[in-house]
């Protein structure tokens, strides 16, 4: 009888967000084993949050300390019912940028826990945290503390130059700042501030945890150059006199090696839930930077991730010509170094670029015009690009709802504008959510493209080099609108909007790159459309927590097996960087299951839903969706019934970008359940967008778009409508009930299955012709909006 063999070792990879802590444990072959979440609105309905903040006047979000450790405390107990927690080696995590402020004495409550009492009950106080409720990462209240942070360093370039970053609200020095201003008790009180992720980490360790590298360049106090607390900006936050040395023995040491562990497990873990004593952690890092680990991007890959804020992640550009090429920083994006390399590598960093201006404007402008998101979706389909048929006629548009980052710092309003002149409203109002999409993207667009022109073209390419061409310069440019070579060769996509077929075609047509999303995310959208997490209970785990597990399986092999021992060699996931350790282990997975990806030993998914299947069998997460391509029974019915409905309305116009049919506008009642946006109700986000137009109003006839269009009524009160707009009440999507029609999967290569991903869009060469056309004149408006010249 052949010996059994030992038992799978185990990874755990937890990720704290705005509205969920999540958890995914994967084994030694990077199968997903369970995933779990505790959802803080349902869940733990005691602290009344929505979407696991409160919302108090003047923008100001917060979330309570303490729902996170008494979230923690159903999640482990969760967890060690599914699985054999005694089997998990190392742990990692991630987090949202939040801070916490601890009290001098909460050192000894860590070190003395009781295994006999939940985490909360001997935590969960003012004993333990000088601040209960701190500012979450949507709180646009710290917006001036940003701009204040900002003026003191010497302004967006210098600021960047030192910090790797220019202010932006979510920053953990605005956060401190606008702490210190408003709660000067708590301020007193604190003797240790961390980072969310930190702060969990800390909670694993029974003592503080070091910040991590890449999380301590994202609060806007850490010198990127040196590699240290920057003592001008701490002693801004800090309030000037030795704030700075307080504030850098409060923030304590930072750890620089992402893969290296930085303690094991309490004996709190150990005792009350079965964990090894040896079970190490890793430092923990940002959930943006821990999803774009998780998809082992290359040089040439870029990530949007929607969401409240939408983050643009890749890796930053350098010299080629130098040994260990240093990024420039620049005030037009972050610059963070990568959460996990080895010292021996080159330094690397990853380049951030972010909208704070996200899920708020799109939520927005469904209510205001479509009532739904299925119908949402369906007039960005059939609306053409830049709202108008015509190649010198294009619509754009600007929401800047809440206090945003370079260039928009000092900027607020909505501004929209026709044939070159602002106008309070666009004529035919059928144009609002796809210029809207559009002007997102095409803000990234043209971001990325500044931020590439200034380094040498990647090799490979055969773009002349920026000093030779000349056609930027004719536009007005710095770079060259229709030069693709310089932008990325793939997208990958995450987040609710990533669910929508009209956002990921828009998003490969103005990139000119395919768009792929992770089969976790695509599950995500077939179960839960629109929806900003996986569905509780669904067995879908989260990217950022997956990428946790990887970081952890890979500081596991780093740390404690040796490159003979775990059966690897030099370059094969033995004593590689992060990215070939788990592009080795992917594709090693994928060619011993047949080409089948993923699979996972949960069972825990719905019914039919393809769970319940033994690891490396090919199962929920691997979808197999390199074989052929998937299709529901409404999309294939979808040509005849467009047809049917473009001739009622008289539309014209079936066709969208890239030659594919598009849906026809559909209304519906509004969708229930948790939805992209994050703000707490629709009649706050209406009376924002009323202010601001009569704040931002020109000579024209008064826009009525500010109020909801009525469902289903007529359009004549409407003074700025066009005649095409009036002559029929389905000119807007009417009452109806629709679900979303999610994305549907295309044909996938082996080479981007192996890894976990589907494509979903395909990138159309006209299609990028005609919004590189638009680019020019897109930022010769915004150049106008944001100096205040409309």
């Amino acid at each position: 009888m052949p010996p059994k063999s030992p038992p799978s070792q185990h990874f755990l990879g937890i990720e704290l967000s705005t509205e969920q802590l999540r958890v995914v444990v994967v084994d030694e072959h990077l199968d997903v084993v369970v995933a779990e979440a505790v959802d803080f609105d349902t869940d733990l309905p005691e602290y009344q949050t929505n979407r696991g903040v409160f919302t108090t006047p003047g923008d100001a979000y917060m979330t309570p300390v303490d729902m996170w450790v008494k979230a923690l405390d159903i999640l482990l107990q969760k967890l060690r019912t599914r699985t054999d927690l005694s089997r998990i080696r190392s742990i990692s995590g991630a987090a949202h940028a939040a801070s916490v402020l601890w009290t001098p004495s909460a050192a000894a409550q860590l070190a003395g826990l009781s295994p006999q009492h939940t985490l909360h009950a001997q935590l969960g106080n003012t004993a333990t945290f000088a601040l209960l409720h701190t500012p979450s990462p949507n709180d646009a209240s710290t917006a001036p503390h940003a701009q204040a942070i900002e003026a003191a360093l010497g302004g967006p370039d210098a600021m960047a130059a030192r910090v790797g970053t220019a202010a932006h609200a979510a920053l953990a020095a605005a956060q401190l700042m606008k702490v210190r201003e408003g709660a000067p008790e708590a301020w007193v009180r604190a003797g240790r501030v961390t980072l969310a992720g930190a702060a969990l980490a800390s909670l694993f360790l029974g003592r503080w945890a070091p910040i991590g590298a890449a999380e301590a360049a994202g609060t806007g106090m850490w010198n990127i150059a040196h590699g240290v607390w920057d003592a001008s900006a701490l002693e801004v936050v800090g309030g000037g006199g030795d704030a700075a040395r307080r504030l850098t023995d409060m923030l304590g040491p930072v750890e620089s090696d992402g893969g290296r562990s930085i303690g094991t497990i309490s004996r709190y873990f150990v005792e009350r839930y079965g964990f090894e004593k040896d079970t190490t952690v890793q430092a923990f890092t940002s959930s943006h930077l821990a999803t774009y680990l998780s998809l082992v991007p290359t040089s040439s890959d870029a990530l949007l991730s929607f969401g409240t804020t939408d983050h643009l992640l890749c890796a930053a550009p350098s010299d080629p010509m130098y040994r260990d090429p240093t990024p420039r920083p620049s005030r037009l994006y972050g610059l963070v170094p990568h959460p996990a390399q080895d010292p021996t590598e080159p330094r690397r960093f990853i380049a951030v670029l972010s909208s704070r201006n996200a899920d708020v404007p799109r939520a927005l402008v469904r209510d205001m015009y479509t009532k739904s998101w299925s119908a949402f979706d369906r007039l960005v389909a059939i609306v053409p690009p830049g709202g108008s048929i015509g190649l010198d006629d294009k619509l754009f548009s600007f929401w800047v709802l809440q206090g945003e980052a370079f260039p928009f710092a000092h900027t607020k309003g909505i501004f929209r504008f026709e044939n070159g002149i602002k106008v309070n409203e666009f004529r035919d109002l059928r144009a609002n959510p796809r210029c809207l999409l559009e002007s997102q993207l095409l803000a990234f667009r043209a971001r990325f493209a500044r931020m590439a022109a200034g380094y040498p073209a990647r090799p490979g390419t055969l773009t002349a080099p920026p000093n030779t061409n000349t056609k930027p310069l004719s536009l007005g440019l710095a770079f060259d609108p229709y030069d693709s070579s310089r932008l990325p060769r793939r997208i990958f996509a995450t987040g609710a909007a990533a669910h929508f077929p009209s956002v990921v075609n828009l998003l490969g047509d103005i990139f000119d790159a395919p768009v792929f999303v992770p089969a976790t995310v695509f599950e995500a959208a077939q179960l839960a459309p629109a929806t900003a997490a996986p569905p509780a209970g669904s067995g879908v785990p989260a990217c950022a927590a997956l990428g946790a597990a990887y970081i952890a399986r890979w500081g596991w092999r780093r740390g404690v097996a040796s490159g003979a021992a775990s059966g690897m060699g030099t370059g094969a996931g033995g004593s590689g960087s992060y990215e070939e350790e788990v592009r080795w282990l992917l594709g090693k997975r994928w060619a011993q299951n047949g080409g089948m990806g993923a699979g996972t030993g949960t069972g825990t998914g719905p019914a039919g839903s393809g769970s319940g299947v033994g690891p490396g069998s090919g199962g929920r997460f691997g979808l197999g969706l390199s074989k052929q391509a998937h299709r529901s029974g409404l999309a294939a019915t979808a040509l005849v019934e467009e047809d049917e409905e473009e001739a009622d309305m008289g539309m014209g116009m079936s066709m969208g970008m890239g030659g594919v049919f598009k849906y026809p506008p559909e209304g519906g009642a509004s969708v229930s359940g948790p939805t992209m946006a994050s703000a707490p109700s629709n009649t706050s986000l209406m009376s924002m967008s009323m202010s601001m137009s009569s704040s931002n109003g020109s000579d024209l006839a008064p826009s009525t778009a500010y109020t909801t269009p009525e469902v289903g009524g007529p359009l004549a009160s409407n003074p700025n409508a066009s005649a095409n707009a009036l002559s029929s009440p389905e000119a807007l999507p009417t009452s109806a009930s629709a679900a979303l029609i999610p994305i549907a999967a295309l044909q996938t290569d082996d080479a981007d299955a192996q890894f976990g991903l589907v494509k979903v869009a395909e990138p159309d060469n006209d299609a990028f012709m005609s919004y590189a056309a638009m680019v020019p004149e897109y930022c010769r408006l915004e150049s106008m909006v944001v100096r205040g010249l409309v």
